[in-house]
């Protein structure tokens, strides 16, 4: 069984703001995701009934605590995270022995899988700000994302531009667009669907 939950948000905006501060091009916003955003992430990528989830730049865990309160007793969520001061307080602050974090890549999918024994997820989410990163490492991110999932799986990155959606036509082809207005910044959300090659 999961641990308790806290009643109140997990976003740590303080943190957020030093993460942003000191690693621009690695978080994507100086604030964390509204409840609003949280919830359309949520009802997008499906997540009831999942049983391996992974969430790629996780930050501060605000969303992640979100997709753990959508997600299933036995259900397990792999929380990719480059930046180390990220990691450490994703440790300390999330008590869910569903939750596993990882430090490294997303580009590197496969060997967090590996490490922890895990199968490949039916969700992938992804909160990492493609636009800052060159073409070749973004591309190779959703090289790894397209990898790990079955046919089927479903891929759902969460924006301010459109930089992930030009990207993914190379590697999923067209993605469904919905836009979140109640968050500062307005986002976009995509979402892909992996078919047979």
């Amino acid at each position: 069984m999961p641990a308790t939950r806290p009643a109140q948000r997990n976003d740590h905006p303080l943190a957020f703001l030093r993460g942003f501060l000191d690693r621009p091009k690695e978080v994507g916003s100086i604030i964390p995701s509204s409840r609003f955003m949280e919830k359309r992430i949520v009802n997008t990528a499906e997540l009831s009934e999942v049983k391996l989830a992974i969430e790629l730049g996780p930050g501060t865990g605000g969303t992640t605590q979100a997709l753990l309160n959508a997600m299933a007793p036995d259900a397990k969520l792999l929380a990719i995270e480059i930046n180390p001061d990220f990691v450490e307080l994703l440790q300390k602050t999330i008590q869910d022995d569903r939750l596993i974090v990882h430090q490294g890549s997303a580009a590197d999918i496969p060997s967090a899988l590996g490490k922890y024994g895990l199968d490949s997820p039916e969700v992938i989410l992804s909160g990492i700000p493609f636009s800052t990163m060159d073409r070749e490492l973004g591309l190779s991110i959703l090289q790894s994302v397209h990898d790990a999932l079955p046919v089927g799986g479903r891929f759902v990155a969460y924006q301010f531009r459109d930089r992930v959606e030009s990207l993914g036509k190379n590697v999923f082809g067209r993605a469904n667009v919905q836009t979140e207005l109640l968050n500062v910044p307005p986002m976009r959300v995509y979402r892909w669907v992996k078919t047979e090659d």
